[in-house]
């Protein structure tokens, strides 16, 4: 008999390719028009003055500035508030 007998499978060889999220940009570093300061899934981030909002919610720099992280206090559909980071572009 010259064949091989019940080998087996091979499970959890297949891996996706990294999708590089998180922030781009740090708090005071300057940004140009259109650099993106922020790659996310869902708005986990929220944006503020000068920042654009992209298709997948990545958010970028509508003017040029200094990056700035700030905290919100939002109110939930059901009446709970919680603490939301915002990111703005202040224009020098």
């Amino acid at each position: 008999m010259a064949h091989t007998k019940a080998g087996g499978t091979a499970h959890n060889l297949n891996d996706s390719n990294p999708k590089y999220l998180g922030v781009k940009r740090s708090d005071g570093q300057k940004v140009g028009v259109g650099e993106i300061i922020v790659r996310q899934r869902g708005t986990k981030i929220l944006p503020g003055k000068n920042i654009g909002v992209g298709t997948d919610h990545t958010l970028f720099a509508m003017a040029t500035g200094i990056v700035r992280f700030r905290t919100k206090r939002k109110t939930d559909f059901d009446g709970r508030s919680n603490t939301r980071r915002v990111v703005d572009v202040l224009t020098v």
